[in-house]
């Protein structure tokens, strides 16, 4: 008499239920897979957030570990969130006193000084830092596109420095066309440190967090128009 045995699942003829092979489909790089990914990419022409959400759903569908995109709880939610703000807030007046005045930008960034003072734009553009960029463009650009270049190549040490050096120059490109040249180098330069700091983390929450106080430190130097005089501050 023979032992019943427990199944390893690779038995010949066993098929995976649908649910598993739509997941393993969304997970891969054929035809829905690749279609996944387009519409992912595009989706905040529409509106933003709407990528990073559909990141979530692709996520959840395609049973890919939460980790995988990012989404790791942090030791302390606190501290993570202290930390991002004090470095987001500094590496903006950084980039904004030295960086970009040593590569000859515009002290005044003309595509948003129109926010200077105006406080009818203010919850706009609030939810525009936090959401959008904060969650949305560290989910899409960091979390969802370092999962999938990371399966669709490998995680070596020499390709995760070439998906830093991509994902930066595909965060510096979706920013051209509303800030122009000085727009999208700030963007690369930022999409350098933050997808450093993720290659090497793995952990969105302190970066969503860095990026929204960026962002808003950027904001609030606009609306109080003090921009010329920060871009001066080292190099009057």
């Amino acid at each position: 008499m023979r032992p019943n045995l427990p199944s390893t699942g690779r038995a010949t003829g066993v098929i995976a239920p649908a649910d598993d092979q739509l997941a393993a489909r969304l997970r891969g790089f054929g035809p829905l897979g690749l279609l996944a990914i387009l519409v992912i990419l595009f989706a905040d022409v529409v509106v933003k957030p709407l990528s990073a959400v559909l990141v979530l759903v692709w996520t959840w569908r395609s049973h890919t570990p939460w980790r995988e995109i990012g989404y790791v709880r942090p030791r302390t939610w606190i501290g993570s969130l202290t930390i991002g703000v004090l470095f987001g807030v500094a590496f903006k007046l950084l980039m904004k006193a030295v960086v970009m005045p040593l590569l000859g930008a515009d002290p005044v960034n003309q595509a948003y000084h129109f926010l200077a003072g105006n406080q009818a734009a203010v919850p706009g553009i609030l939810y525009t830092m936090i959401v959008g960029a904060g969650f949305g463009e560290e989910t899409v650009f960091r979390g969802y596109m370092f999962e999938r270049l990371g399966k669709l190549l490998s995680t070596s040490a020499s390709t995760r420095v070439f998906i830093v050096l991509l994902t930066a120059t595909l965060f510096g490109l979706a920013h051209y066309s509303t800030q122009g040249v000085t727009g999208a180098e700030q963007a690369v330069i930022t999409g350098l440190v933050f997808g450093t700091i993720f290659a090497v983390t793995r952990q969105l929450w302190m970066l969503m967090c860095a990026h929204a106080a960026y962002d808003l430190t950027a904001v609030a130097i606009i609306y109080w128009n003090v921009e010329s005089k920060v871009a001066h501050f080292v190099f009057s």
